[in-house]
């Protein structure tokens, strides 16, 4: 079992990507790929919006998505037989028509929370709770009606923070019979008898998503708020400054880690969704990073050394402000009085710091990307003192529960809805035009949407894939390719490879379909960037940018009339014009979301990207309507672990239909092992030349994080119960274990596999009590050549 590797709850992995030839199985296999199975019993789902200015138009296109997100996990459609047609039923326990089969078995155990982007100052003055009661949320979850509140005020779970999807009640112990202790049974905005109260679970996260706001810190922390949350080992209570003018944080926030024990479960599949329209902005809360989050009168930061310009990875790219010995004398460095030089304002506007750090200061300020990678593929990461301990979200808060085995990487899930052209992450029509409708996936069916995480990295007109179009390459500071997503304070120039869309410059006459056209950002203004993208506001979000109105883009500054494109054109105007714009509102914008895209790539198949920046929001029915497409790559991404994951090859059956796989079973049993238990057939304990994979198993990391002290084999099947489980459309056979399904070498029927792609028309299925069992963790090894 030399290539063994692990596979989430109810999952398993296998040597699937080239034919296998007929044998025995054996302890030297290849472990290459993924085989995943539909065992996930609950999901725990959280929302990361952003709260900052300009947010309130994206989370109101979002609270519109709610429907399709909840419905899409806890009621999934019915599948043909024939994989042509679709439909839905009015509840996840009403059965489908006849020839019809779930996508997935519906989830009847959700966790649903919100968090938002505001971690407040990170120790400078800036974002004090007093401004705004946003300003420091500090990841703890929230449930309030209004971004005025400063307590949760929507019902929640057992006000815990969170909302519960419970359609059997059965989260007291007792199933099918309503107790204040279940969560929601109702998913419309309808109340019924079904549970003990007058809520419903899209009409409380509708509220919720709504009610997040955005009068929240302007230096946005949505990766750190996420990994504060989920993953901080001591997440801190109080921050501050000590003597030698360096961050101290004291304590452990006990609500953080009170609500986390409460809502992420050690097996379930846990899901991040963010919404933001900005760049991530998690300062490094250590040494004297709070500096850039200084917005006192005045105060600037210090220039960088000549070689950021140019390169900014050059060993002598440090702020003037740092040591620099080994390197050249630079003279600009120095000021007039002597110190080390400052930045000017408009080289250093304050609401202007959170992109091209290292180019700009010479000084990285924020967590690498690394840290947030690790956070959701590692078993261990570093406390505060660096030391490694384990991390939560692949732990077991509390062991003495019935929920003991542990999640993998596999079940955990990253999805940004971010700053980045909608027309850039597409699938493209036969004619290769970005297309929301009729885009072709990898396969060729016109099926529409967004890209999946092959896709992104597949060749593409123009750059090498869609990632170096859009993120390009932060590791050597190279830009991306399109320059709709290079951040720039100056007007950009360039034309973007997939649409041909051309920047049109401030004073020139024109207009394009992805930003508009590049505006002047004011002198004396605090500072802006220019935009990746912009859409429509709805009609009833039109707005008036004069007196006090919040979070507007049209206000003139300085009496200067502003060229912004989100303005509506002044009268005898239009669109095409640089200027004169008034001070309505008719738009709305997203920045470059370049680290939570570098965040997703690093995920690999466990990221997902979508585009804040919607494609229309005037057909509420189309399939491209708001953030329906976003949501859509996120259920299609989900629905491979949750319904079961297609074979990209073919395996080779030897003359009894068998092929030469081995699946092992692995689990903490509380010292109650018995393989050979009549409660649960299929099984058999691990024996002779086997043996050699269990130990492997049991070798693993996770394995003893797990408290694995039980593994068992699941029989292959034989004769008549290999037969049904390969013809049988029902999933209700009386036959335990697993069998190989590959209708292109007559081997059982194709209504088995039509839900899978084209090319992949094949699965090892698992039938009766030879379905993992919940909170298990499979692993597959073929032998071959």
């Amino acid at each position: 079992m030399a290539g063994l590797l692990i596979a989430g709850t109810g999952s398993a992995f296998g040597c699937l990507s080239r034919p296998i030839a007929e044998n025995k199985p054996r302890s030297t296999s290849t472990i290459v790929e993924r085989l995943t199975q539909s065992s996930v019993d609950k999901i725990d789902l959280l929302l990361a919006i952003d709260n900052s200015g300009s947010m309130a138009d994206k989370q109101a296109i979002l609270a519109t998505a709610i429907p399709d997100l909840v419905q899409g996990l806890v009621n999934p459609r019915c599948i043909h037989k024939d994989g042509t047609m679709a439909t839905t039923v009015a509840s996840p326990n009403t059965p489908c028509p006849q020839d019809y089969k779930r996508e997935f078995e519906p989830v009847k155990d959700i966790h649903i929370g919100i968090i938002s982007s505001s971690l407040g100052g990170h120790g400078s003055g800036a974002c004090q709770e007093m401004t705004s009661p946003s300003n420091v949320d500090m990841a703890h979850l929230l449930a309030r009606r209004s971004e005025t509140s400063e307590t949760n005020d929507i019902p929640t779970y057992l006000n815990l923070g969170f909302l519960a999807w419970d359609p059997d009640q059965k989260l007291d112990g007792e199933p099918g019979r309503p107790d204040p202790n279940d969560g929601e049974a109702d998913i419309g905005p309808d109340d019924s008898n079904a549970d003990l109260n007058d809520t419903s679970l899209v009409k409380q996260l509708t509220d919720m998503v709504k009610g997040t706001g955005q009068t929240g810190c302007g230096f946005e922390a949505q990766l750190e708020s996420v990994y504060r949350f989920l993953v901080d080992p001591e997440p801190y209570d109080t921050i501050g400054i000590d003597a030698q003018q360096n961050i101290v944080v004291t304590g452990e926030d006990a609500v953080v880690k009170k609500q986390r024990a409460d809502f992420m479960r050690p097996s379930s599949l846990l899901a991040i969704i963010m919404l933001t329209d900005e760049n991530d902005c998690s300062i490094r809360e250590e040494g004297k990073n709070y500096l850039v989050a200084d917005t006192s009168p005045g105060f600037r930061l210090w220039r960088p050394r000549v070689e950021c310009a140019d390169d900014p990875g050059n060993k002598c790219c440090r702020s003037c402000s740092q040591n620099q010995d080994g390197c050249p004398t630079d003279p600009a460095c120095t000021g007039a009085d002597g110190n080390a030089a400052r930045l000017t304002p408009a080289e250093d506007p304050v609401n202007s710091r959170c992109w091209d750090q290292k180019r700009r200061f010479g000084f990285d300020f924020l967590y690498p990307i690394d840290r947030y990678r690790r956070a959701f593929t590692e078993a261990q990461i570093p406390n505060r003192r660096g030391e490694l301990v384990p991390n939560p979200i692949f732990s077991d808060p509390n062991p003495d529960d019935l929920d003991s085995n542990v999640r993998d990487p596999g079940l955990v899930f990253f999805a940004g809805i971010v700053g980045v052209p909608w027309q850039d992450i597409a699938r493209q029509n036969a004619e290769g035009q970005p297309d929301l409708l009729n885009g072709l996936n990898q396969d060729g069916e016109p099926v529409g949407g967004f890209k999946n995480s092959d896709e992104l990295s597949a060749p593409v007109a123009g750059a090498g894939s869609t990632w170096e179009l859009i993120l390009g390459d932060p590791a050597k500071y190279q830009p991306p390719k399109d320059p709709f997503m290079v951040e720039s304070m100056k007007p950009r120039t360039g034309t973007n490879p997939i649409t041909n869309d051309t920047i049109v410059g401030p004073q020139e006459a024109g207009w394009n379909g992805i930003n508009g056209r590049e505006y002047t950002i004011p002198e004396g203004s605090t500072g802006d960037l220019q935009y990746a993208c912009i859409f429509d506001l709805p009609r009833d979000a039109v707005k008036t940018c004069d007196g006090a109105a919040q979070s507007c883009d049209c206000r003139a500054v300085g009496g200067q009339p502003t060229d912004n494109p989100l303005c509506q054109p002044g009268a005898g105007n239009d669109q095409e014009d640089p200027e004169p714009r008034s001070t309505t509102q008719i738009k709305a914008k997203a920045y470059p979301g370049l680290r939570e895209l570098q965040l997703i790539r690093e995920l690999g198949p466990q990221g997902i990207v979508g585009s804040v920046c919607p494609r229309q929001l005037t057909n509420d029915d189309a399939a491209d309507y708001g953030y329906r497409p976003a949501i859509g790559a996120i259920i299609d991404r989900l629905k491979t672990v949750l319904g079961g994951q297609c074979l990209p090859r073919t395996l080779t059956p030897d003359t009894k239909q068998q092929v030469s796989c081995l699946i092992l079973e692995a689990r903490n049993s509380q010292g109650q092992c018995n393989c050979a238990d009549p409660r649960k057939l299929g099984r058999l304990d691990v024996t002779g030349a086997h043996t050699a994979a269990k130990d492997e198993v049991l070798s693993l990391d996770i394995a003893k994080a797990s408290g694995w002290d039980c593994v068992c084999e699941i029989q292959q099947l034989e004769g008549d119960g290999a037969v049904a489980c390969r013809t049988s459309v029902s999933d209700d056979i009386d036959v335990h274990g697993w069998c190989y399904v590959d209708p292109s070498i007559r081997l059982g029927d194709p209504s088995i596999v039509a839900d899978c792609p084209s090319t992949e028309q094949r699965k090892i299925r698992f039938t009766g009590q030879g379905e993992a069992q919940q909170g298990a963790t499979l692993f597959i090894t073929c032998s071959g050549e």
